[in-house]
């Protein structure tokens, strides 16, 4: 979570995640990470990516920023016969109740994703637990594509293929984007003209009340530990319910049945993980229940790793952008 590794087993979470819970049910936040401005004007036309940001709902404080790779705007086709770029919807990591769209290393990676798929990124910027607990983020989430849908902003209505759209999220993103998928295909022709095509889940995040066998085999991670993810939930999940309520574990009941109207959209899911990370069996699971459910699945499990570990090493983000980059290309076909 501070950018580094940590070595030492963990044994107080919210030391650990530098967060203090106030007698309200407020957190008191302490992790400074650097933030950074968008940068909406290029004069000289050197920025591989602008980004500027845009307002979704003024009374719940959500927002979003917006990238567009230098080469949209560069395009020489005329209006009519112009190439938009793919459109991916991404909701950032931190357990619900860390982290915003302008902090420097998820600014830094939507920019290099932007870049190397090329797409138009829309990183949304949602309401944090415990203050709001889910599925407030969930809520804002879907607010978000129908903020898509009617907005008039030029880089969008110009340079985005709505038709084209694909919901990511990483860790804690990963489990938004999941839940506002299903939501999504409840209300599929309300969201016209936006299309999604897949789900792109990056080591999400799941849970449940009994430990699974990766959580057991890395009791002591120095990223994630099993304490540290029941502490997210504990201030996440809505007042009274544990974590096999269905917002943290999907396999609950068979799954929702939203699953098989993803199936009859055609819409492909990509889960991606390592085996270093303690979450990787919940996300195996979920995989399981999706293909078992009859819908298209790609499954992109690495050796080793750790959980974010794409935040502190440019490279094995860039390697997790271009496999997203092959999933959006082989999701042209889905009509």
């Amino acid at each position: 979570m501070s950018g580094e590794t940590p070595r030492a087993t963990i044994t107080d979470p919210f030391e650990y995640l530098q967060i203090v819970l106030n007698p309200d049910g407020t957190l008191t936040r302490k992790l400074m990470l650097p933030r950074v401005a968008a940068e909406p004007n290029d004069p000289e036309g050197r920025a591989p990516v602008l980004s500027k940001d845009v307002r979704i709902n003024l009374s719940n404080n959500t927002w979003a920023r917006i990238f567009l790779p230098r080469q949209a705007l560069d395009c020489t086709s005329s209006s009519a016969n112009k190439l938009k770029l793919p459109l991916v919807v991404y909701y950032h990591g931190g357990g619900f109740i860390l982290l915003s769209a302008d902090v420097g290393i998820l600014h830094d990676y939507c920019s290099n994703m932007a870049k190397a798929i090329p797409a138009v990124v829309v990183s949304v910027d949602y309401r944090l637990a415990p203050e709001n607990r889910l599925p407030a983020a969930y809520d804002d989430g879907l607010e978000a594509l129908h903020w898509i849908k009617i907005t008039r902003d030029e880089w969008l209505r110009e340079y985005a293929d709505l038709s084209n759209c694909f919901l990511m999220g990483s860790s804690a993103g990963g489990n938004i984007a999941y839940h506002v998928g299903l939501r999504a295909a409840d209300v599929i022709d309300a969201l016209e003209p936006l299309k999604i095509k897949g789900l792109v889940l990056h080591q999400p995040f799941f849970g449940g009340t009994q430990r699974i066998a990766s959580e057991l085999r890395l009791m002591n991670d120095p990223v994630l530990p099993p304490i540290v993810s029941d502490v997210m939930w504990d201030l996440s999940l809505p007042i009274g319910v544990d974590r096999d309520h269905e917002f943290c574990n999907p396999t609950v009941d068979g799954g929702s049945k939203q699953l098989e109207k993803i199936k009859s959209l055609g819409w492909k899911v990509l889960v991606n993980g390592s085996d270093g990370d303690p979450l990787i069996d919940r996300q195996i699971e979920l995989m399981k229940l999706v293909e078992g459910k009859g819908v298209q699945a790609v499954r992109n499990v690495r050796v080793g790793g750790f959980h974010g570990e794409e935040d502190m090493d440019m490279s094995k983000a860039h390697a997790m952008h271009m496999v997203v980059k092959d999933f959006i290309t082989s999701s042209k076909q889905i009509p």
